[in-house]
């Protein structure tokens, strides 16, 4: 991986570390961090990484907003 894209990572898991401890994992904060983590990661060609990611801020997500899939109409 390229220098400035290990430098990318690296500030995305800080930051994500820092607002963890500050908010809690479950903060929608938290959670913006971890899409935008698994965005990076999609982006780097690092799928498993990225679905990872993905789950955990929709399953975060879902749990502070609630499941809302029943309310999507379908065309």
């Amino acid at each position: 991986m390229p220098r400035q894209m290990q430098e990318a990572k690296e500030m995305y898991v800080r930051a994500l570390q820092g607002k963890e401890e500050a908010w809690g994992s479950k903060h929608t904060s938290t959670l913006d961090t971890v899409n935008n983590l698994a965005i990076f990661y999609k982006n780097q060609g690092r799928i498993q990484e990225a679905e990872d990611m993905f789950m955990r801020a929709l399953g975060g997500y879902q749990n502070v907003e609630g499941d809302h899939s029943a309310d999507i109409e379908y065309l």
